[in-house]
C-alpha cells in the first residue's frame, strides 16, 4: 500500500485527487495539507511514501516544503511536484530541492496514479514536455567551463551513455531500443548508474548530467 500526503492551497484539487487515489486499491490516502508548513509536519507525523506537492502555497511554498523534507539523503517521503505551464520556472529549483518527479495539474487521471506509483517505486518522473522545457532553460543559461565530477569516471563507457540519454528525457524502453538491448538490462544500468553517482532517483540524474557537462543542450 503507498501511502500519500495531497499538498495544496485549494481544497478542492486536494479532495479531487483525494477521492481519485483512494478510489485504487493500492493507494492510501493518509492526509493533507494547505500550506507547505503544514505539509512538512504533516509528513514528519504521517510517515508517507509520496508527497503531492503544489509549488505556490502561502506560508511555505513548495520548493522549501521538498527541501526540508528530502535534506537528508535515505530518509523522508519522495516528491511528486504538481506543476502548470506558468510555474516552469521552479522546474529546474524544484529538482535541485530534491523533488522526484514532475506532474502536470491537467494531466489525465490516469497520468496521475502512475506517476504515484512509479515515484513511490524509486524511479523519477518528468513529464515530457517538462522535461522539453527543462532543457530549454540550460539552454538559456551562459556555459561555464567547469571540470567534470571525479564520480564520473567511476562510470563504464555504457552507463554513461545511459546517463545521457536519461537527461534527453529518454524512457527506459527509449533507451533499450536506442540501444538495442533488453529493457531491463538498460534498468540494471540505470540502478548502477544512480548508486555510484550516489544519485536519489531519474530526476536528479537529469541535474547531475547537465551541471556536471556531461551533456550540453542542443548538442
Amino acid at each position: 500500500m503507498i501511502r500519500i500526503l495531497i499538498a495544496d492551497d485549494q481544497a478542492m484539487v486536494r479532495q479531487g485527487f483525494g477521492a481519485l487515489l483512494a478510489a485504487q486499491p493500492d493507494l492510501l490516502v493518509v492526509g493533507d495539507a494547505a500550506d507547505g508548513a503544514a505539509a512538512v509536519s504533516q509528513a514528519r507525523r504521517l510517515d508517507p511514501d509520496v508527497v503531492l506537492m503544489d509549488v505556490r502555497m502561502p506560508v511555505m511554498d513548495g520548493l522549501e516544503a521538498t527541501r526540508q523534507l528530502t535534506g537528508t539523503p535515505g530518509t523522508g517521503p519522495r516528491v511528486l511536484i504538481l506543476t502548470t505551464f506558468d510555474l516552469d520556472d521552479y522546474v529546474y529549483e524544484a529538482l535541485r530541492a530534491g523533488a522526484s518527479g514532475f506532474l502536470l495539474k491537467d494531466a489525465p487521471a490516469a497520468d496521475l496514479v502512475q506517476a504515484v506509483r512509479v515515484v513511490a517505486a524509486g524511479d523519477g518522473l518528468l513529464a515530457p514536455s517538462v522535461t522539453r522545457r527543462l532543457i530549454a532553460e540550460f539552454a538559456s543559461r551562459p556555459r561555464a567551463q567547469r571540470p567534470r565530477p571525479t564520480a564520473l569516471n567511476g562510470l563504464t563507457p555504457r552507463e554513461t551513455e545511459v546517463l545521457r540519454l536519461i537527461a534527453r528525457g529518454l524512457s527506459n524502453q527509449e533507451i533499450a531500443a536506442d540501444l538495442v538491448v533488453a529493457e531491463q538490462t538498460v534498468k540494471t544500468h540505470v540502478g548502477r548508474i544512480l548508486a555510484k553517482l550516489g544519485l536519489r532517483d531519474r530526476a536528479q540524474a537529469v541535474v547531475f548530467a547537465y551541471e556536471s557537462g556531461l551533456v550540453e543542450a542542443g548538442a
